[in-house]
């Protein structure tokens, strides 16, 4: 394995599968698998969930909730995700932890740095809720900030998409992958890779990041491995 320590950035709405929205068990379940594959390679796995499959916080503050509100019900809803992500670990036999960022003492452990690295050297994949505990920040930012606390090697922001592309691929069919692109182009081509205040603590640390589909089967492993898919993002100007 190149990384011997990485977090995991997963979007809520990875979790949907086909569904409109809630979680999709045999999406979760599919994860898991991965997830335990690359356990096994004694990887260290710290992993940010985000909670747009079940509330945005951004989307109820458009229609009017008030912001602070509305975020922390989109921090309960990463951890519902965390919950059940952690569930289904621990049903491929292997330990996990969720920590949030806020206290909910009944149903997980308040993060605390030193909390999280031990875990993490005791071979349990460790799952971050609830983002970094503050209203006006994405779960983006929180895997930046996860990243530099846990010292990851990588932040690996697993999507739909196999890439950053210069637009929309979607919506532009003349719409180009970069293979590898630097913090500052990013920054400066406003690519939605992951917010500014994520890519500013990135581009502080160094901490690249790897963009890369996560329904191909293998590529998570291959990810690890170092071979070349997806987006590199990192201080080098290409």
């Amino acid at each position: 394995m190149k990384y011997k320590r990485i977090l995991l950035k997963l979007s809520g709405e990875a979790l949907m599968g086909e569904q409109n929205g809630g979680i999709d068990p045999l999406v979760v379940n599919r994860f898991a698998d991965q997830i335990k594959e690359i356990h096994n390679y004694e990887v260290d796995i710290g992993i940010v969930i985000g909670g747009g499959n079940i509330f945005r916080g951004i989307v109820g503050a458009i229609q009017g909730m008030d912001r602070v509100t509305a975020d922390h019900m989109g921090m309960l809803a990463t951890v519902i995700n965390a919950l059940a992500l952690q569930d289904a670990v621990e049903q491929k036999g292997i330990q996990a932890r969720v920590l949030s960022g806020i206290e909910m003492q009944k149903i997980a452990e308040s993060f605390i740095r030193r909390r999280a690295m031990s875990h993490l050297e005791k071979g349990r994949v460790v799952i971050f809720g609830a983002g970094i505990g503050n209203p006006y920040f994405s779960t983006d930012t929180a895997a930046a900030l996860r990243a530099t606390e846990i010292e990851a090697e990588i932040i690996m922001k697993a999507t739909n998409v196999d890439g950053i592309y210069t637009a929309d691929p979607k919506k532009d069919p003349s719409a180009t992958r970069f293979d590898h692109i630097s913090y500052q182009d990013v920054l400066e081509k406003n690519l939605k890779v992951m917010d500014g205040a994520a890519i500013a603590i990135c581009r502080e640390c160094n901490i690249p990041i790897l963009v890369f589909d996560v329904n191909v089967p293998g590529n998570l492993i291959a990810a690890v491995q170092g071979k070349p898919i997806g987006t590199l993002v990192d201080n080098i100007v290409v």
